[in-house]
């Protein structure tokens, strides 16, 4: 069988996106996925999207980390897969589609994509960083020299450590200088990736509770590039969650399989 694909990428995030509205692609074969997702014997990969239809949504957007699993929400992902969708003529310039972490909204503005995350209800404390869960779980922690830090090795050494082991957990470290800027070790990938939507939200929203950040309109450098999230304050926590910031199609072309 042949299947068409198309390479996205925000942020240098980059992911493989199949229009599979049909169901066709086989979601339980991971080391297709694994092997799909290698950069050098395959296309290469963060991660693969498939979009499928949804009975009352616009569309369903299903998760696959490069390691071929099935993860947790992918903040860059979802941007892309709106500008997919957007590609596609699912929509047009405003969606509302299902993720595994529930509903979300989006909007298409020509080069700059934008979407609604979860409520985050909850940060806390763990180790010498701050913990939360923005459709997936991070762990923030304060550096005073980002360009140096080890990312692969530290970020490894966190995310295995007795907290996290279990579950695993995306670790990024931060420098607050003129602008925030965030380094990101991501599980499932398992090492340093250009950018992290969700954790780019996580880092603008652990900033603020450590009251690093007043402003509720929030500017994040990635070594991919900029992203900007704004944000409501609610009981402790944080509503009206928006990520936004460029994403593209790369190439398109096929595999057998």
């Amino acid at each position: 069988m042949i299947i068409e694909f198309y390479k996205y990428q925000g942020t240098g995030n980059d992911f493989i996106m199949i229009d599979d509205r049909e169901s066709t692609f086989d979601i339980t074969d991971n080391k297709l996925i694994a092997a799909l997702c290698e950069r050098r014997m395959g296309i290469g990969a963060d991660g693969l999207i498939l979009l499928r239809n949804h009975p009352s949504l616009d569309f369903e957007m299903i998760y696959f980390n490069s390691d071929g699993n099935q993860s947790s929400m992918c903040g860059n992902g979802g941007r892309c897969i709106i500008d997919f969708a957007a590609m596609l003529e699912v929509i047009k310039t405003e969606t509302t589609f299902m993720a595994i972490d529930g509903e979300h909204k989006g909007q298409f503005l020509g080069d700059t994509i934008a979407l609604q995350m979860q409520d985050v209800a909850e940060i806390f404390g763990e180790g010498d960083g701050l913990v939360l869960d923005t459709g997936s779980p991070h762990y923030i922690e304060m550096v005073d020299n980002l360009q140096y830090i080890d990312v692969n090795k530290e970020g490894r050494r966190i995310r295995n450590s007795a907290p996290f082991k279990k579950e695993g957990i995306n670790v990024n470290f931060v420098q607050d200088s003129a602008e925030l800027e965030v380094r990101t070790y991501e599980r499932g990938v398992e090492k340093e990736t250009l950018s992290c939507g969700t954790g780019v939200v996580a880092t603008a929203l652990a900033m603020h509770y450590a009251n690093c950040i007043g402003e509720n309109l929030v500017n994040v450098k990635t070594k991919g590039g900029e992203l900007t999230v704004s944000f409501e304050e609610f009981n402790g926590g944080y509503k009206n969650i928006w990520l936004s910031g460029e994403a593209s199609m790369v190439f398109a072309g096929d595999f057998e399989c």
